[in-house]
């Protein structure tokens, strides 16, 4: 089997935002947000996948917006679910502009606040985004700046999931979120359902979606042109970052600041971890590896 690499737009949607992915996604947000316990029951997909009808690819698939419910207070909440492979300009700003519109747009003319529902936007990200955090998942709330103390209102809440933090391999899986985890990285470079992740229903529904053996010709070629433009993309964002990198050391050459000259080739290969391999990254800055394992570590 081939399948389709769940870290493009086009798949992620098709995957967890299909009409008949109540099941899957109900399972992927239980274990991503509440650390696999069974808080949601039920779910409603407010902008599922539709086909494709080969126009702009990258303006079809957003991101998956789904209204929750609690199963022990019955309490309702909106959860925007994103999959960023590429880390562009403003992509922080956005998220939380997001999240912001989808808490603001619940009231009409005349309704009282206490209709608000809360919001938590869900984003997973295939770049490292925060390197001095050693967690795979990171979690921001509202809080007073000095005493760290919550904001009464806990109505907003920012999730980010960072893939290249998660390190495990097959025979280390323990628990759904590992599964799931492990699923988002890898199902691409897979031939076949793993024995240990067949025995979950949704997990392998999942790959069922996935399968490349079950899309439409349509869908194929739609998947294509997703993929295509993330390798653009990263290649457009690949060179411009040697381009800046070269003329940062070469100013530093000229500067004749050996010392600098490394802290500053240290600073841009901290940058580029979790987007760029370590092959590109010691390219770029004239470190080695063993340089690079050092700063990793």
């Amino acid at each position: 089997m081939i399948f389709i690499n769940p870290k493009i737009d086009f798949a992620f949607k098709k995957i967890f935002g299909s009409e008949d992915s109540k099941d899957i996604l109900i399972s992927f947000l239980n274990a991503l947000i509440y650390e696999a316990q069974p808080v949601i029951y039920d779910l409603e997909i407010l902008n599922p996948y539709l086909a494709p009808k080969i126009r702009g690819v990258k303006d079809t698939y957003l991101d998956i917006k789904a209204k929750i419910t609690d199963s022990a207070t019955g309490e309702q909440r909106t959860v925007i679910i994103e999959m960023q492979v590429l880390n562009i300009e403003g992509f922080e700003k956005r998220i939380l502009y997001n999240a912001a519109k989808s808490y603001s747009i619940q009231l009409t003319t005349g309704q009282g606040y206490e209709l608000l529902n809360p919001v938590i936007a869900l984003t997973i990200t295939d770049f490292v985004m925060f390197a001095d955090l050693p967690n795979v998942t990171s979690r921001f709330v509202l809080k007073e700046k000095d005493f760290l103390i919550d904001y009464p209102i806990y109505d907003i809440e920012l999730i980010f999931v960072e893939l290249p933090k998660f390190k495990k391999d097959l025979s280390e899986l323990e628990t759904i979120i590992d599964k799931w985890l492990f699923f988002l990285n890898n199902a691409r470079k897979l031939q076949d359902v793993p024995t240990t992740m067949d025995t979950i229903p949704e997990i392998k529904k999942a790959f069922y979606i996935a399968n490349q053996a079950n899309l439409t010709v349509e869908e194929l070629d739609a998947q294509e042109k997703s993929e295509f433009f993330i390798q653009d993309q990263h290649g457009a964002v690949t060179r411009a970052v040697k381009k800046a990198a070269k003329e940062s050391l070469e100013q530093g050459r000229q500067e004749g600041l050996s010392e600098g000259l490394k802290q500053k080739a240290y600073e841009i290969a901290k940058n580029m971890l979790g987007s760029f391999d370590e092959q590109t990254i010691c390219q770029v800055t004239g470190l080695t590896l063993e340089d690079l394992k050092s700063l990793q570590s």
